[in-house]
């Protein structure tokens, strides 16, 4: 009788890996401190902001006790300094919000995954930007103004 031989094949099998999870529980903590001292000083800076900012008049901002009038141009330096803060405050405080979005993320689990595009976004960006809501590829189409950001109405 002949033995029967397998007959060898050439295709190599790959074993089926799972799918990595892309975050560890390390990682989320890491951010999450990284997101945490951040806030942190943001509120430091925009209470500051804040107080320099709306000084009630020059007197105050400058400690001028004296009671000479003040010149035009010196308070359209003032009003002009006092925008700029104002302006840096609401940057200030945009960032804030981006940051409890993604301490948010990571409490539900979506942290780390584009909101465009459901993929994941690379350690390297959340190192750089750790609020990070999109992968680079979509974010610079938003800033292309070829995909609309959603925005919540508040």
């Amino acid at each position: 009788m002949a033995q029967k031989r397998k007959k060898a094949s050439n295709k190599k099998t790959r074993p089926v890996r799972k799918k990595k999870k892309h975050l560890t529980k390390a990682d989320l903590e890491y951010f999450k401190q990284v997101l945490l001292a951040k806030r942190r000083e943001l509120l430091v800076n925009v209470n500051e902001i804040g107080d320099e900012a709306l000084k009630k008049s020059r007197l105050d901002a400058s400690g001028d006790l004296s009671s000479m009038p003040i010149h035009m141009a010196d308070l359209g330096s003032d009003n002009f300094e006092q925008e700029f803060a104002l302006g840096l405050l609401d940057s200030e405080v945009q960032l804030l919000r981006e940051i409890d979005d993604a301490l948010g993320r990571i409490e539900e689990g979506s942290y780390g995954v584009c909101e465009g595009t459901g993929e994941q976004i690379t350690k390297a960006r959340l190192e750089a930007k750790p609020w990070a809501r999109y992968c680079v590829e979509y974010a610079r189409k938003v800033e292309q103004g070829l995909i609309v950001e959603e925005t919540e109405e508040e």
